[in-house]
């Protein structure tokens, strides 16, 4: 074990004097080798497999929640009341209810992928208005699974934005409602936050799922790429984006990510083999400036680490020119589904001004399939020494909850760029990473979290990691 993380596991401390005495875990009392799943959603699925609960209750309790809160949040854009409920008398018809993971369990679905009956927004009125005839097959997945589709969460247009609004409607963060919750999967992280239900899919193509669970305080995992069906918009986002999940647990999620992925084995959750972890606390570019607090989350989750037996060492990740690669993807990620959109002339003017951007650098070629190489070649070259790297998930809290879709483009780029820096390397990579809970910053008020980063294949290293220090927040 790494003697300086040992020493401060009691009490971390930045570089800036800012002190975390939150870490109390008993180190003589070390996790067990398998973790129950356990968690709202298990624990509802487990009751209505036992036939104490029916799914028509559980649909109804979940209704009369959204009913009551959304209001206050606008985390749902569309509630599926009529339809859940009878998708809920449907299921509880089924001859193998007893088998299913998520039987009864209330989920919300992001705007962006296809659930039949319901238009496919992705959050702008740019898009079709055609219902889904099919269900995309991540959503299929849940049904199967006995999941009920209760809404469709809001989104910034085109999933262009770390912050979540459209016109004559802003989403708020549960655990601040002056403060946006994020983006682009801000209405799921907001609707897991508020209690509305305890999964909901999101999808991530810069940050998009970890950048909102961080901020609302949930935890989000982005798999690799080919886990789990994308099919995203026109082209994901440019192969940038893979769906995934945001959770009140780390097993919640882990569940919900088995069944995206089809594989049971991601609901194991086990106590990971003792890993070396890479503690990177430096952002990508120097022009970003730190909140020392979202430092400290991740310098007291390394901490967490080492007490939990791993050996955890202060490193400098590789980013070589990554800030400026995301920068350049930014813009021209979305202009495959920009060029499918069926009143283009309906779109933001921000939206506007970044995808003519994107056009300018595509045709300058400044987006080029060997950037990514030489920036993989750099991190599979630092990564056969490490198993897992922890770093802050943001720079800074989450801005202020406003009409960002009205103000211009400059000002929603910094915006967006300036607190979340530190998510998008992985999507370039297509690498799996997940942003876990860290605590509350003792000036804003506002969720802390540290993201864990893993090669590929590492998912269920990084979920058995996330439910150790999940155990020691709760120590």
């Amino acid at each position: 074990m790494n003697e300086d993380l040992t020493a401060v596991a009691w009490e971390s401390v930045d570089d800036d004097g800012v002190t975390d005495a939150e870490v109390t875990m008993d180190s003589s009392r070390p996790p067990a080798d398998e973790y129950p799943i356990g968690g709202p959603a298990a624990a509802l699925a487990a009751r209505v497999r036992a036939g104490t609960i029916t799914p028509a209750d559980v649909t109804a309790d979940a209704l009369a929640r959204i009913a009551s809160e959304n209001r206050k949040i606008n985390a749902f854009t569309v509630v599926r009341a009529e339809r859940a409920r009878a998708e809920a008398r449907e299921l509880a018809a089924r001859l193998d209810l007893d088998e299913l993971p998520l039987a009864g369990v209330p989920v919300a679905v992001k705007q962006n992928i296809a659930v039949t009956g319901e238009q496919t927004r992705a959050g702008s009125a740019a898009t079709s208005a055609e219902p889904a005839s099919l269900d995309h097959p991540v959503v299929a997945r849940l049904r199967a699974a006995g999941a009920i589709v209760v809404g469709l969460t809001a989104m910034p247009e085109l999933g262009l934005w770390a912050s979540t609004d459209s016109e004559g409607c802003v989403t708020r963060n549960p655990r601040d409602v002056g403060r946006s919750p994020g983006g682009s999967s801000g209405g799921a992280a907001a609707a897991v936050a508020a209690g509305l239900v305890p999964i909901a899919h999101g999808n991530d193509g810069l940050g998009s799922i970890r950048v909102p669970a961080a901020a609302c305080g949930v935890f989000g995992i982005k798999p690799g790429r080919h886990v789990v069906p994308s099919q995203i918009g026109a082209d994901s986002w440019a192969g940038l984006a893979e769906n995934g999940v945001l959770a009140t647990t780390v097993s919640d999620a882990a569940l919900a990510l088995s069944v995206l992925a089809g594989r049971s084995d991601l609901a194991e959750l086990r106590k990971p083999q003792r890993l070396r972890i890479g503690l990177a606390v430096a952002p990508p570019s120097r022009l970003v400036r730190m909140d020392r607090h979202w430092t400290a989350a991740a310098r007291t989750a390394g901490a967490r680490a080492a007490v939990a037996g791993h050996e955890v060492q202060p490193v400098e990740l590789p980013y070589g020119d990554t800030a400026l690669l995301m920068l350049l993807r930014w813009p021209s990620a979305g202009l495959a589904d920009a060029d499918a959109l069926t009143k283009p002339e309906l779109l933001q003017q921000r939206t506007r001004r970044h995808l003519a951007l994107g056009r300018v650098i595509r045709r300058l070629g400044l987006v080029r399939p060997s950037q990514i190489d030489r920036t993989e070649a750099r991190l599979l070259e630092f990564f056969e020494n490490f198993d897992v790297v922890i770093t802050p998930t943001l720079a800074a809290p989450p801005p202020k909850a406003r009409q960002w879709s009205g103000r211009g483009w400059l000002a929603n780029v910094v915006s967006s760029a300036r607190y979340a820096p530190f998510t998008g390397l992985w999507n370039l990579l297509g690498w799996p990473a997940a942003s876990l809970p860290m605590g509350t910053h003792p000036e804003a008020h506002t969720p802390l979290a540290a993201q864990l980063v893993g090669p590929p294949g590492s998912e269920a290293t990084l979920l058995g990691l996330a439910a150790q220090l999940e155990l020691s927040n709760q120590a």
